[in-house]
């Protein structure tokens, strides 16, 4: 045994002074154990070679099956760890350590993993409304890892808001909710970065804010506040992730005409007439809707930022919660939309 193990020395030394890859010198080495367990078996006893190279097949047995357990115990180990640190390597020089540590979940899914979570870092996401669906949505694209998260709301936080907003405390009743929101997100992830805009969102602003991110989601329950993001997102060719709810229903969509889809007023040409569409003060809601569709267009960006999946362009997803059913529905892009359809915009009346 210690000929065949200075022959296995020498064919590796010389298999790396000429600069063999590791794998060729191994499959070397795999002949010569091939060989000598070949002697082994035909050669009879006593038979020089044989004695030179052990003499006894048992003992090739025994140690094979060492060198089988050791590799498979490699592989294992690999394999374990790669499971657990997926994609680490490739975002060692763009993440921490701490945030490799927070985002290891998303590390290991295959459809996010390293090239993913740095999509999420490098992206802008801005959430119209810190409410009922704002809450929900702001804590997961933070938690989630998003680089930089604007959020707009002129509101102030009530102690009605507390039933549904759960990104608002108690202790922040009569503040602006966007500096509740952003205080509450920077508590989850410090790594982010937030900025808040307590003021309404007006024409004369929006194409300058919505300009500066990459997605918009739309949580507010101002119907021309809606008309002006879907607007504004279709002629800077931003994709809007629209949610909506109401008493135990819920609706969620992203249009985005650029790639196709239909946008907001492709669907909602009119506005409902007044008294039709009550608001939550007047309709009510149940306290966790805003929660699940919320999380759903959380969900939604985090899959439109790095392409995992299959989201919801030219569909819309209903979800009934008092009767524990979803449905989706076919969206299709109207040719006369004023907005995305081609047409032009209509020129406004002058004022009398």
């Amino acid at each position: 045994m210690i000929l065949v193990g200075v022959m296995a020395a020498v064919l590796w030394g010389i298999g790396a002074a000429m600069g063999a890859p590791r794998r060729a010198r191994w499959v070397t080495i795999g002949a010569l154990a091939a060989g000598v367990i070949l002697v082994q078996l035909v050669l009879p006893d006593g038979h020089p070679l044989r004695a030179a190279t052990g003499g006894d097949i048992r003992l090739w047995a025994l140690l094979l099956g060492f060198v089988v357990l050791f590799w498979a115990y490699r592989a294992g180990l690999r394999r374990l760890r790669a499971r657990a640190g997926g994609g680490v390597p490739a975002v060692q020089g763009t993440f921490s350590d701490a945030e490799l540590n927070r985002y290891a979940r998303h590390l290991i899914l295959h459809e996010i993993g390293g090239p993913g979570q740095k999509r999420l870092k490098a992206a802008r996401v801005l959430v119209v409304g810190a409410g009922g669906l704002g809450s929900p949505a702001l804590l997961y694209l933070a938690a989630a890892g998003v680089g930089t998260i604007g959020v707009i709301d002129d509101d102030v936080v009530e102690a009605s808001n507390l039933q549904r907003q759960i990104i608002h405390r108690d202790a922040t009743v009569g503040s602006p909710k966007v500096q509740s929101a952003v205080a509450a997100m920077r508590g989850l992830n410090p790594f982010v970065t937030l900025r808040p805009y307590h003021r309404r969102l007006t024409p004369d602003i929006a194409a300058d804010l919505i300009a500066d991110y990459d997605i918009v989601l739309d949580g507010c329950d101002d119907i021309a506040t809606r008309y002006l993001v879907n607007a504004t997102c279709a002629d800077l060719g931003k994709p809007l992730i629209s949610g909506a709810i109401s008493q135990w229903e819920g609706q969620i969509s992203l249009f985005d005409p650029a790639n196709g889809t239909p946008c907001y007023k492709c669907i909602f040409p009119e506005a409902p007439a007044e008294g039709l569409a009550p608001t939550c003060a007047e309709a009510g809601v149940v306290a966790p809707l805003p929660g699940v569709v919320g999380s759903m267009m959380a969900l939604e960006t985090v899959k439109a930022i790095t392409g995992a999946g299959h989201g919801l362009g030219g569909r819309m997803l209903i979800y009934d919660a008092l009767y524990a059913e979803t449905r989706t529905l076919t969206l299709k892009r109207r040719a006369d939309c004023p907005v995305c359809g081609g047409a032009p915009l209509p020129t406004p009346e002058p004022a009398p």
